[in-house]
């Protein structure tokens, strides 16, 4: 069983955002947003381009960019495979669910587990 199974390709789901420039560079964020039980809950992914990279031809940003999308979808599916997890329907918002091992059709989680995975996810 996959763990996304979604429509369209996780990328789709993703929210750009250019944050104000430093002296150091520009800064952007991608954003995930999906739910869980009901819940709005997002991932979001940082990366920066230098005041170098910024002054060089113009295609630093759009590749500094494209590798920063593909180490986000892999950190995604990662996080998916690692948690036991999966991503499934998608409009508007793709649902994260719990992996459904076969001939368990009820995944127990026991109370340590959801506290780790509650500290882990910061909440």
């Amino acid at each position: 069983m996959s763990h996304i199974e979604l429509p369209r390709a996780v990328e789709a789901y993703f929210a750009f955002a250019e944050l104000p420039a430093t002296l150091q560079g520009r800064r952007f964020t991608i954003t995930f947003t999906y739910m869980e039980g009901g819940r709005l809950d997002r991932l979001q992914w940082w990366y920066q381009l230098s005041a170098a990279q910024e002054r060089s031809d113009g295609s630093a940003g759009s590749a500094q960019r494209l590798e920063a999308v593909d180490r986000f979808r892999t950190h995604i599916e990662r996080w998916l495979v690692n948690s036991q997890r999966r991503l499934t329907g998608g409009d508007p918002f793709p649902q994260l669910q719990p992996m459904v091992q076969p001939g368990n059709a009820d995944p127990v989680y026991t109370a340590t587990e959801r506290e780790y995975a509650r500290i882990t996810a910061g909440r």
